[in-house]
């Protein structure tokens, strides 16, 4: 089971990172999206006057609002698989709390959270966290 919880340890930082630079895109669409928005109208010779104005101002503030969310929870998820990592029961209890809610992120949170809470909730799993860790 050392190899699993290893394994589900590894593919949670690395999905978690991959969703910090997804973050960092949106942060990167935010930023820029006044101008993409106008060159897009501009190429597609759409009327600007049906689109509502507010709009315009709202979708970067809301892109902001998500990439942030994301970031926080991503960098909470990587402390937590760290924790899984070094076999800490906070590790552990966190990292099961993160994978319930990597289900609702459907193809790859549902895959990684389910096996990731399969690992975390075997008998043997909670045999090693629950052993007594040896002083360095």
């Amino acid at each position: 089971m050392e190899k699993h919880i290893q394994l589900a340890g590894i593919l949670n930082i690395v999905y978690r990172s991959a969703l910090i630079l997804v973050a960092l895109l949106l942060l990167l669409v935010a930023a820029c999206f006044r101008e993409f928005f106008f060159m897009v109208v501009r190429l597609t010779s759409a009327d600007v006057r049906d689109i509502p104005p507010g709009l315009i101002d709202i979708i970067p503030a809301v892109l902001v609002v998500v990439a942030v969310f994301m970031s926080a929870v991503s960098v909470v998820a990587i402390v937590a698989a760290a924790g899984m990592l070094g076999k800490r029961k906070w590790g552990r209890v966190l990292m099961l709390v993160v994978s319930f809610f990597n289900l609702l992120r459907i193809p790859v949170g549902t895959i990684l959270g389910g096996y990731t809470i399969w690992v975390l909730l075997n008998d043997e799993t909670i045999k090693i966290f629950d052993a007594p860790r040896q002083a360095l």
